[in-house]
């Protein structure tokens, strides 16, 4: 049975900068065009992992023929809207020597995903939804992420959430937030969207907290791998560890754009394929690992579009 992620699909911009950045003035870096977005990350790394992944996301008239192309060599079943008047969403990633990123965010065709594009035939042969909640922060989004929740919970399907990010989330609202996801069980946050939900200033009593709400709170650390709670109740803390080498040094990290979403993968395929909780956040951190030690999100493997500037 198959994994249905909403999300975005988006044009990265990974530009890596060894030396702090230079207000007024050039930084020199390394840039880079990679296919990206946190909906389709998730697809892709599932699908990477071996599940059934399907996506569900809007794409420009500019390079939906590149992110198509992508998806599918990743092993993604796209339901790929392409937008005939919008450009597709780009995100410039500012990576620092330690692999910590800052974005900017213009969401192109992905701010206008939307109930036009939703029928329940999608959740056919689907046994669970995945929300990236990039998709509520904008009203058509919101609506579509209603009527996925709304046929999901009507069918049986389980519903997963990864908050996506902690200014939008302050924008849209904690208690908003709350509310629209109330039907999940499952969420997927990092460690301040963790602390953002709950008021906690440990990440620990926020995962019980969430996990009290939602049923199971996997709360990503980065290089300190996940806290898993459920019911109310820690269930185990997982490391960040390269994938097959139990034991072994903590991934270096040259990028943590996407590791994520690699991790909400990591998990969420290992517990479609029969794996207790606490075996499947340790296979998110494995995901996780591994897409730490490669620049941009996806798993290993792509290509620029046609019209890429050779930086």
């Amino acid at each position: 049975m198959g994994l249905l992620v909403i999300g975005d699909v988006v044009t990265d911009v990974v530009a890596l900068h060894h030396a702090p950045m230079r207000g007024g003035t050039d930084t020199e870096a390394d840039i880079v065009l990679r296919p990206g977005g946190s909906g389709a990350n998730t697809a892709a790394w599932a699908a990477h992992l071996g599940a059934d992944a399907r996506l569900l996301a809007r794409a420009g008239f500019d390079t939906a023929e590149w992110h198509l192309a992508e998806l599918v060599r990743a092993g993604v079943r796209p339901h790929v809207t392409v937008d005939p008047d919008h450009p597709t969403a780009v995100v410039i990633a500012m990576v620092d020597a330690s692999g910590e990123r800052s974005f900017l965010t213009n969401r192109g065709a992905s701010r206008r995903l939307g109930p036009a594009d939703w029928s329940d035939d999608l959740l056919d042969g689907v046994r669970h939804l995945h929300v990236s909640a990039y998709t509520m922060f904008a009203t058509p989004g919101l609506e579509l992420v209603r009527l996925a929740i709304l046929a999901a919970t009507g069918r049986g399907v389980t519903i997963s959430v990864d908050p996506a990010s902690t200014g939008f989330l302050r924008d849209f609202g904690v208690a908003r937030f709350l509310r629209e996801t109330a039907e999940a069980s499952i969420v997927i946050p990092n460690r301040d969207e963790a602390l953002l939900l709950t008021g906690e200033t440990e990440p620990a009593a926020a995962a019980a907290i969430l996990s009290d709400r939602y049923g199971t709170a996997a709360v990503k650390l980065g290089s300190s791998g996940a806290i898993l709670a459920e019911h109310g109740g820690i269930v185990s803390r997982a490391t960040s560890r390269r994938l097959g080498a139990p034991g072994s040094a903590v991934t270096p990290t040259v990028d943590s754009t996407g590791a994520g979403d690699a991790f909400a993968a990591g998990f969420l395929a290992a517990r479609l394929a029969g794996f207790p909780a606490p075996e499947s956040v340790e296979a998110g951190c494995r995901a996780g690992a591994e897409a730490v030690g490669a620049v941009g999100g996806r798993p290993p493997g792509h290509s620029a579009p046609r019209e890429a500037l050779p930086y």
